[in-house]
């Protein structure tokens, strides 16, 4: 437990700029709080006691805005950034190394029974406010865009935007793992095509237009007016 937390606290200064000094992590860091919180209250889980390890979530809760349930298996490493809004059911399973951001769900479809909440592997990037749902399994070095609804196995070394997430890189660098620039934009790329496929629509409906318009004049026997052309 002891090298989980000091992983978890040294983690910090390697993904977070804002991070300055031991004393301010320490001090105002919701994340490490509640991580701290749930090595307990996940080790007197494992001892079957009752009561007392969601006593300690609950007050995590109220303390930091994330709720961990106690029986969460969480790795070493694990960073939640922020963490406002976090919420991370009992049958959950954080690789090490995971990147959580504020507004994140690891949670249920609320049909299954047992194992009902995602599998994370290691180094994964869950990006604010999105929502993986149901016992699926997420690979390692997966990046999960912000807003982003998971619902189906996503493999090792993807990228996943959109609701409900999909598939739009398959290579991801550790690198790059926080660069949020890089992450493409789906919804975007699809009303781009569907603009220029309405000009060229429009283009067409009115090459037709024009067409019809000429053949209703020559079955009249009219002649169609002749553009006047005025000197300059």
């Amino acid at each position: 437990m002891l090298n989980i937390l000091k992983t978890n606290f040294q983690i910090i200064f390697e993904r977070d700029p804002a991070a300055h000094s031991w004393l301010e992590v320490l001090l105002c860091y919701p994340g490490l709080h509640a991580l701290f919180c749930h090595q307990i209250a996940h080790w007197l889980y494992g001892l079957k006691i009752p009561l007392i390890p969601r006593l300690i979530s609950h007050l995590a809760r109220l303390l930091t805005g994330i709720e961990i349930h106690p029986g969460a298996k969480i790795g070493k490493g694990v960073f939640i950034d922020h963490g406002m809004g976090v919420v991370i059911g009992e049958t959950v399973s954080v690789g090490d190394y995971t990147l959580i951001y504020q507004g994140v769900t690891l949670g249920g479809t609320g049909k299954e029974t047992g194992k009902r909440h995602p599998t994370l592997g290691k180094n994964v990037v869950v990006g604010a406010g999105a929502k993986v749902l149901g016992n699926i399994q997420i690979g390692d070095r997966v990046r999960i865009g912000a807003g982003s609804v998971v619902l189906k196995d996503i493999p090792s070394n993807c990228t996943v935007v959109g609701v409900p997430g999909r598939i739009v890189r398959h290579r991801v660098d550790l690198v790059d793992l926080l660069d949020h620039e890089r992450l493409p934009d789906p919804e975007a790329e699809v009303i781009c095509t569907l603009f220029d496929r309405i000009q060229v629509l429009e283009q067409e409906a009115e090459r037709v237009k024009a067409l019809l318009f000429n053949v209703s004049f020559q079955r009249t026997g009219l002649v169609m007016p002749k553009e006047k052309h005025t000197g300059v």
